[in-house]
Formats: C-alpha cells, sequence, structure tokens
C-alpha cells in the first residue's frame, strides 16, 4: 500500500510539475515575444524619426538589423556588423509584421524567433528583423530543479505518512494475528484484543471471537461426545468381560448357555452404539444421500409399524398422499428411532399422526408417559444424554436415537422439536412437502 501510494504520488507529481513547466514556458514565450516586437518597434520610431544610428543597440535582444528598400543592410547590431540578412522572409501586404522561428537565422547560432517589421519609406518599404533565443522545453534549469525537489519531497512526505498510517492501523490486526497464533486446541478459551474504535478492526475482532467461541462450544461438545461414548462403550464390554471371568472361575458350575445369551446380549447392546456412532458420523460429515424419492409418510409409518413387533398398543392417525423428497432408509430410521422412544417411555399407548400444514408435511409421535420437561426439551437432543427418569426405567437406550433422528430431519431440510401436549411427550418432525 505504501508503495502504491508512492507511486501515485510520484506520477501526480510528474504530472503536476509537466503542467508548471507548460504554464510557465507559453508565459515565457509571450514574454520574449513582446521583448522582440518592442525591440523592433523602437528601431521603426529610430527610422520613422530619421535618427537611425549606423550600429544598433543590441539590448535584450539576439540581433537587430535594417534593410533599405533593396535588400541591404543599412544599421546592423554589432554582432551582426558586416553580416548578410539574417532572414529573407518578409510580412505580407496584408500585415505589417510576421514572426518565424530559424534554425538558424543567418550569422547566429541555434533556434530564434524571428520578427519582420514593415516600415514604410519614400524609396519603397524598408525592413526591421529582430531576432531572440526560443525558450527551451524546461523553461530554466532552476525551475526543473526546484519541481525536481519539491516533487521528492512530496513523494516522501506521503510514504512516510502513508507507512505511518498503515502502519497504526494494521497494529491491531497484527496483534489479533499473533493471539490467534498463539491460540491451540489445549489453550482455547483465550480471545483476541478487541480495538477501542467501533470501526472494520473491531467488528474483525468481534466475529473472531465469536468463531472462537462457537470452537470452543464444538470441542467441548466433541469431549463431551468422547468422555460418554467411552463410558458408554465401556460398560457392555466391562459385563461381558465381568460375566465370562466368573464362568471361568467355576466351568463346571456354570450355565454356559445363560452366559452366552448374557454376552450376546451386551454384544447386541455394543452392536447398537457402535451403529448409532457410524451413523452420526456420517450425518455430521454431510455423507449424501443414498437415494432420493417421494416418500409417502402414512405408507412409511405402516411400513414400520408391521416390520417389527411393538410392546405398546400404537394408534395411528395417517392422512394419505402426504408425500416428501428424500433418503427413504434414514427417514425410515428417524421414524424407528422416535417410536423407540415413545415405546420407552409411554405408560400404554403411543399416538402417531401424519398430516399437512401448509407447505410442511407433519409427522408427530406421542406417548402417554410422564413427558419431558420444558428446561430438557433441547437437552434431550445431545448425544449421549439420556435423563434420569429414563435411566430408571429403561438401560437399554444409547442416548443417541434423538441425536440421529434431528440430524435427519436437518439433513432433509425439516425440524424436529419437542412440542406441548396434554399428556406425555410430543415429538413434531416438519419437513417440506414435495407433490
Amino acid at each position: 500500500m505504501t508503495l502504491t501510494a508512492g507511486t501515485i504520488a510520484a506520477l501526480v507529481c510528474a504530472g503536476v510539475s509537466v503542467l508548471v513547466l507548460l504554464g510557465v514556458r507559453g508565459q515565457a514565450e509571450d514574454f520574449e515575444r513582446e521583448k522582440t516586437i518592442s525591440a523592433a518597434l523602437e528601431v521603426v520610431h529610430l527610422i520613422k524619426r530619421d535618427r537611425l544610428p549606423a550600429v544598433l543597440p543590441l539590448g535584450e535582444t539576439a540581433g537587430l538589423q535594417v534593410l533599405n528598400a533593396k535588400d541591404r543592410v543599412v544599421s546592423p547590431s554589432a554582432n551582426l556588423k558586416g553580416h548578410s540578412p539574417i532572414a529573407s522572409f518578409k510580412p505580407t501586404e496584408q500585415s505589417v509584421y510576421s514572426i518565424r522561428m530559424l534554425c538558424p537565422p543567418a550569422g547566429l547560432k541555434g533556434c530564434m524567433h524571428v520578427v519582420a517589421f514593415r516600415v514604410y519609406q519614400p524609396d519603397g518599404d524598408w525592413t526591421v528583423y529582430a531576432a531572440d533565443d526560443v525558450i527551451p522545453w524546461y523553461v530554466s534549469s532552476n525551475l526543473v530543479v526546484f519541481l525536481l525537489c519539491l516533487s521528492v519531497l512530496l513523494v516522501l512526505v506521503t510514504v512516510v505518512g502513508c507507512w505511518r498510517t498503515v502502519d497504526q492501523t494494521l497494529a491491531p490486526v497484527d496483534a489479533i494475528r499473533a493471539k490467534l497464533a498463539e491460540i491451540t486446541a489445549t489453550e482455547s478459551g483465550r480471545r483476541v484484543p478487541v480495538p477501542p474504535n467501533r470501526d472494520e478492526l473491531r467488528a474483525l475482532a468481534e466475529a473472531a471471537n465469536a468463531t472462537l467461541d462457537r470452537l470452543d462450544a464444538a470441542i467441548e461438545q466433541q469431549r463431551r461426545f468422547t468422555s460418554d461414548a467411552s463410558h458408554d462403550l465401556r460398560s457392555p464390554i466391562t459385563a461381558a468381560r465381568a460375566q465370562v471371568e466368573d464362568a471361568l472361575q467355576h466351568p463346571d458350575d456354570t450355565d454356559w448357555p445363560a452366559v452366552a445369551r448374557a454376552v450376546l446380549a451386551s454384544l447386541e447392546r455394543l452392536q447398537d452404539i457402535v451403529s448409532d456412532l457410524l451413523e452420526l458420523a456420517s450425518l455430521d460429515a454431510g455423507a449424501a444421500q443414498e437415494g432420493s424419492e417421494l416418500v409417502d409418510l402414512a405408507d412409511l409409518v405402516k411400513a414400520e409399524l408391521s416390520r417389527s413387533p411393538r410392546t405398546k398398543e400404537i394408534v395411528t392417525d395417517l392422512e394419505p398422499d402426504v408425500t416428501v423428497r428424500g433418503d427413504r432408509l434414514r427417514l425410515a430410521r428417524l421414524l424407528t428411532n422416535l417410536l423407540d422412544n415413545a415405546e420407552r417411555h409411554a405408560t400404554s399407548t403411543v399416538h402417531v399422526v401424519v398430516g399437512i400444514e401448509g407447505e410442511m408435511a407433519i409427522l408427530e409421535v406421542n406417548d402417554d408417559g410422564a413427558g419431558i420437561a420444558p428446561g430438557d426439551r433441547e437437552i434431550v437432543f445431545q448425544r449421549f444424554t439420556r435423563l434420569d427418569a429414563a435411566r430408571s426405567r429403561d438401560a437399554g437406550g444409547t442416548g443417541l436415537g434423538l441425536p440421529i433422528a434431528r440430524q435427519v430431519a436437518l439433513a432433509h431440510n425439516g425440524a424436529l422439536r419437542i412440542e406441548d401436549s396434554d399428556q406425555g411427550a410430543r415429538i413434531v418432525l416438519r419437513i417440506p412437502r414435495s407433490d
């Protein structure tokens, strides 16, 4: 940025210097032209008064000559004495004088502006020539040096000012960068400094801190998830190991089929937990749906209910032709998880409803159990979360059924919430309809 500002300042100074030189050169040329014309008019005045000397005073011109009607030099300036006429052009019949640039005039050196005046005399028209130097493009070396020094000074001031401004402006950014570089997974509670001024840098720092807050929450959730997963995985493994070790201590007195059944139950629970973990990992990774097809929710409910018997009475209220587009297997997994959850907590009856609400398809699963307190309605969707009442009623749950169901709902652009009901827990899925 400093280099760019310096380059722009240099270009601006160069452009201004050129304009100044052009303007000064134009005025200088006008001044020199007027001076040359004035010198020639003084000679004309001398001719008219018949006071023309043999040698003209040079003054501030480069050369003066007077030619008679026969184009003979009758009065030159001292530097042109004995020289032929410096020019051959004359004013036209319609004008008194004319100006031309000659490179060089006869008897002189360099390019010069030559002014020719016509003077009426009894024996014919005389001609007065006055020559003066052409103004160079740079006008004056002193002016060029002055403009160059001024330009360098302005560029330096611009560069230094821009560098200091950028340095002061980016100081908070460097502080934020340094702090971010220090933050690691083991020290994630630290935050970047927030500048006092309410500007874009303050907004950047606040956004970075908000991101770190979300990152801390995700890390903490991951830690809890890992801790809970290890605990839930350890329980069936420990139970199976204890049963086998106890049986091996008294092999002759052991009912090995009963031990096998107990170990198999632990393995089934372990398999359920691993399957749920794999499903959550797939959903978290945003894995593509296995298939996208039109799914009739009423038919899906009927198929899942007929696939396996339930321990509680299932009452259905299914509106036909309520279709959504999505992955049939995952939607079936969502419904099964809701039914399993409701069955574990219901007293005697589970009510399943399929309907339409505007542009949304509705799937409700309601049980007649103790229900869920309003303060716990979001907690139950956290992974491995099982309320105390749920643990006391049924130790078979993994604490992953409802989190998986919500993830499936989100993957289908839907929402899964626990809503108010007269009795028990009422879990409602809303998902966009597709005709």
